[in-house]
């Protein structure tokens, strides 16, 4: 898993199903937190569910800047990709 595209339908996934945005709500551009009204805790938990998908560890630090599904996307692929 490390194309962008790869990564934003197991984003999508997740978001879906382990927090049940409704999934016409999740675009690129979508907020985290005021669109599809994921908090921190949620935040953490997506962390570590890549984490699990990757088997690589990412630092919770590393998304302090993430806002939009497209920010994630970007920074596990940069973190996943050799």
């Amino acid at each position: 898993m490390h194309s962008r595209e790869e990564i934003y339908n197991q984003l999508h996934t997740y978001l879906v199903d382990l927090f049940e945005v409704p999934a016409e709500d999740i675009t690129p551009d979508a907020h985290l937190m005021e669109d599809l009204d994921l908090d921190s805790i949620d935040a953490v938990d997506l962390i570590v569910k890549f984490q699990e998908l990757t088997g690589k560890k990412i630092p919770a630090t590393e998304f302090k800047s993430v806002r939009t599904v497209d920010d994630v996307v970007e920074k596990i692929h940069a973190l996943v990709s050799p």
